[in-house]
């Protein structure tokens, strides 16, 4: 006990606070806050060890700082964020993660200057508040259940990292298109609160030599500070296989450093890739998403469903039956029975009463079958001479 107290005369006299020693027990108390330690060797070395880690982040911090390498500031600020949720610090981590999000001027000038501006319909990200909720889709029930648990993760974070654990945050969603990829990283990014930025890669890829692969690192940049959905959708565009012969040196760069970036990606980032070729993205690209979901054209019995839910908002004044309908108009997606229930609410509040509900149904259904028929299943002409 004489070593004991002999151990913590120091810490006393540094930080103003009174110990209080009984048998094996030691009370500390600063202010009006009061702690009382059962082990107190136990507690010292504990906290001994915890200090010199904390120690090394900070002196790796000021380091970073006075060089003034921006990237390593902020990866080591966000290792004490991790390091305070970890130990239940909620607040303390908080504080740093809003740090964070606010980034300097001349850091808004290089990410303007490099294409980055975040303003919707503008710079190299396009952010856009989500609107649809997870109930409106229609998935299989193991999708469902996967992106229920993704989110579940998300928002209990603090749970898993009180374990040691993160929550997964990387998803890629492999389909046709007009199955609803977009639209789930939208409910999924609604369902968590989050804004949902989608990659513009026309303001990303470039045909300067080195120019693509500086890009990505600043849109990654930019990610990082503040927790959000990113999309890429056709993920493939940038994350393409690098044994491809007819693929140049300049790809296998970009490839490179996309795999660094995804690797050193916040977990509170959720990353939502998106592709049609599943064949063309490079293993070790594949391997970097930890849900892989496959979003398929949707069973009969799906669209009949999807068809009664859209009429039955109109008390199913059609004259159609949900099959029937979805007999006529055989959507292949459910984008394109999207495209017709959306077509029949335009006319239907253009009309203004002026045509009943049943006239309206059957008039869209002659003409979706008409202009359908005449272009084929996927829209466009075959012959490029007929177009």
């Amino acid at each position: 006990m004489a070593q004991l107290q002999s151990a913590v005369a120091g810490i006393r006299k540094k930080m103003r606070i009174s110990v209080k020693f009984s048998g094996n027990r030691v009370t500390f108390s600063r202010i009006r806050l009061g702690i009382t330690i059962d082990d107190p060797h136990k507690a010292i070395t504990s906290g001994v060890n915890d200090l010199m880690a904390r120690s090394d982040l900070i002196v790796e911090l000021i380091k970073a700082g006075v060089s003034g390498n921006a990237d390593s500031v902020r990866a080591t600020a966000e290792a004490i964020a991790a390091d305070e949720r970890a130990k239940k610090h909620s607040g303390v981590a908080e504080r740093i993660s809003q740090a964070l999000i606010t980034t300097p001027k001349q850091d808004l000038d290089r990410q303007a200057r490099g294409g980055l501006r975040v303003r919707d319909g503008s710079g190299g990200i396009q952010r856009r508040d989500p609107e649809r909720p997870l109930s409106e889709l229609f998935l299989e029930k193991h999708t469902r259940t996967a992106c229920l648990e993704l989110i579940e993760e998300q928002r209990r974070a603090d749970v898993l990292r009180a374990h040691g654990l993160e929550p997964r945050h990387r998803l890629l969603l492999v389909g046709p298109p007009g199955n609803g990829k977009t639209s789930l990283a939208e409910s999924i990014a609604y369902e968590l609160s989050l804004p949902l930025f989608t990659v513009r890669y026309d303001a990303v890829v470039t045909s300067y030599l080195g120019e693509t692969a500086q890009r990505l690192r600043r849109l990654f940049d930019f990610v990082r500070t503040e927790p959000c959905v990113l999309f890429f959708d056709e993920f493939d565009a940038i994350g393409k296989e690098r044994g491809d012969l007819h693929e140049t040196g300049e790809i296998k760069r970009v490839v490179t450093t996309l795999l660094l970036q995804l690797d050193d990606l916040p977990s509170y980032c959720v990353l939502v890739g998106a592709t049609n070729h599943p064949e063309l993205l490079d293993r070790a690209t594949w391997r970097r998403f930890e849900i892989k979901l496959e979003l398929g054209r949707p069973s009969d019995d799906q669209m009949t469903e999807y068809f009664a839910k859209k009429l039955k908002e109109f008390s199913n004044k059609s004259g159609f039956t949900a099959k029937r309908l979805r007999t006529a108009i055989a959507p292949k997606s459910i984008s394109e029975a999207e495209d017709f229930f959306l077509d029949i609410h335009r006319r239907y509040a253009l009309a203004q009463g002026t045509v009943t509900f049943r006239t309206l149904v059957k008039d869209r259904v002659i003409a979706w079958a008409a202009q359908h028929g005449r272009l084929g299943g996927d829209d466009r002409p075959t012959d490029p001479a007929s177009a």
